[in-house]
């Protein structure tokens, strides 16, 4: 399978059209039917926020803007079911940043999901020849989306898809804190003036760590071996130089929780690993350099197995000596292997194989 302007509220407008006014019985009952009534919904997604386009019964667009994390998803779905209102939203597949208001969505009462491919979006923003891209006009493609184009259901991915991600990502937050440890006992252990208890205390609290880190990891690997499906995924991505079990528990979730019709250029995009030229007029060319947007947890998840892959594979230490050889600087290098490997991934999940080396660089 391949798978701010901040606020504090969220703000409403109404572009298109009056509110409801006031009436008798009948006025009431005629608007108690149309909320019944369902409409449709496009969300443009970013990191921080959410900027929500939805029809109005009278045929006008709300919009809205909500923070994204638990708390604004709250607060979008009360919004988009207010009295009773039922609606398909659209939204695109951004990776990490769309996965948890998509859950959120597709959890809630009245609302149905989809979870649309950027291409495909891309596609019918510019047939609607819309010129200028910002986040309301993007929204408003989105809810156009939803009311012209055939709706597929999103379905999220397995509960112990979710779990292990969870997992995975505490992990990953356990080892920055240890790190952070060590770097301090270092540059304790480096001064005189140095206090013996406070010494003890971080040696204690990285060994605490260690021993967390442990325990979260065994949680892990007992968690895919329940799972048929997770383990033979689990035993591909262990087949590829440099990632072994822990590298393996990063990635694993990480890419399972993208969606099925995603391409390999999509991957790379989404775990920031595109480079991104720097080029302007006939003064400035500067090397090209990653875009280091998308999911840092893939890209963390990477860096370590291609040093020991390097090191360790005479495929990947091929690919790599003829980057060097080609006038590439090491880091340069790496992270083209980083790249390679993903892509490499990418097709062992597509054909459900394990990694062979002439594939990834035949050697001489």
């Amino acid at each position: 399978m391949p798978w701010s302007i901040r606020g504090t509220k969220p703000a409403s407008t109404r572009l298109v059209g009056g509110g409801a006014g006031s009436g008798g019985p009948e006025r009431t009952i005629e608007r108690r039917r149309r909320m019944r009534e369902e409409t449709e919904a496009g969300i443009d997604v970013s990191k921080d926020v959410l900027d929500v386009a939805v029809r109005r019964h009278d045929g006008g667009l709300e919009t809205g803007r909500f923070e994204n994390d638990a708390a604004g998803h709250r607060t979008l779905v009360r919004w988009l079911t207010k009295r009773g209102r039922r609606v398909r939203v659209v939204l695109e597949s951004t990776g990490t940043y769309s996965l948890d208001v998509a859950v959120a969505l597709h959890r809630a009462r009245g609302v149905g999901v989809m979870v649309a491919n950027p291409r495909a979006i891309k596609q019918f923003a510019g047939a609607l020849m819309q010129r200028s891209k910002t986040d309301l006009t993007a929204a408003a493609a989105l809810r156009e989306y939803a009311a012209r184009m055939p709706f597929v259901e999103w379905r999220p991915p397995a509960g112990e898809v979710l779990a292990l991600r969870g997992i995975a990502r505490r992990i990953a937050a356990l080892v920055v804190e240890r790190t952070r440890e060590r770097n301090r006992l270092h540059a304790l252990q480096a001064t005189a003036e140095r206090v013996a208890v406070v010494l003890n205390d971080i040696e204690v609290n990285v060994r605490h760590l260690e021993r967390r880190i442990e325990l979260l990891t065994a949680e892990a690997v007992a968690l895919v071996r329940e799972h048929v499906t997770l383990h033979r995924a689990f035993e591909r991505l262990t087949s590829v130089p440099g990632i072994a079990t822990h590298s393996a528990v990063q990635l694993l979730p990480e890419l399972l929780v993208l969606p099925d019709d995603m391409t390999v250029r999509q991957w790379v995009a989404h775990a920031g690993l595109d480079p991104r030229a720097c080029q302007s007029g006939t003064s400035v060319h500067k090397p090209a350099r990653i875009s280091k947007v998308g999911n840092a947890h893939i890209r963390r998840a990477l860096f370590m197995p291609a040093l020991v892959a390097v090191q360790h594979d005479p495929h990947v230490k091929a690919f790599f000596a003829k980057l060097v050889a080609r006038g590439k600087k090491p880091i340069q290098a790496y992270v083209a292997v980083m790249r390679k490997l993903l892509h490499a991934i990418y097709g062992m999940f597509a054909t459900e194989t394990t990694f062979v080396g002439e594939k990834f660089h035949a050697v001489a």
